[in-house]
């Protein structure tokens, strides 16, 4: 059942505060957590974790309502090119060698026969950045920003991460069944 503590689309409350939004942002921040202590895990436990939350990520995700946004610009950026570079590095040496895996290129729904190495740890990062800052932007606690906020990450979803997450999924679930053909 959904709380809704305003009501219309008038009211960034109204979005903000619903279970599916709080969810979201929730398995958002869990992801930024587990990205940024990486070198706090073994790669079994880091990867077995990732294995669990990308797809509830996912879901979350997906069960996010589409709303307007009620800002005229993009809400603020938080995360930094070091911060990025923090959690790219970091699962980057969790990883090692096992941060390779050969992927076909999709672009926009069209497969293609070009396979290219990809890495588990460049498609975190990216999806990192998107989640961070949507985290930092509730840290405001600043109601229009926090609402945009989800909304950009929302799309940023639909039109990029949202495959790179389901890629890196993969990935994670070959080396965790020992697929070593795959890559």
């Amino acid at each position: 059942m959904e709380n809704d503590f305003g009501q219309g689309s008038e009211s960034p409350k109204s979005f903000i505060y619903k279970d599916s939004t709080i969810a979201f942002v929730t398995a958002a921040v869990q992801a930024c957590l587990l990205m940024e202590k990486c070198s706090e895990y073994e790669v079994e436990e880091w990867r077995e974790q990732m294995l669990r939350l990308l797809p509830v990520l996912y879901l979350r995700t997906r069960l996010v309502e589409q709303e307007e946004p009620m800002l005229d610009e993009e809400p603020q950026r938080f995360v930094t090119e070091e911060d990025y570079n923090y959690a790219l590095v970091g699962i980057r040496n969790l990883l090692g060698q096992d941060d390779a895996y050969l992927d076909v290129f999709v672009d926009r729904g069209i497969y293609t026969d070009e396979v290219q190495t990809a890495y588990i740890s460049e498609g975190l990062a990216d999806i990192y950045q998107e989640l961070k800052d949507l985290a930092a932007a509730f840290q405001t606690g600043q109601e229009t920003l926090m609402h945009d906020a989800v909304i950009v990450c929302r799309t940023g979803f639909e039109e990029h991460w949202g495959q790179k997450l389901l890629a890196v999924l993969r990935a994670l679930h070959a080396l965790s069944h020992n697929e070593s053909d795959n890559f």
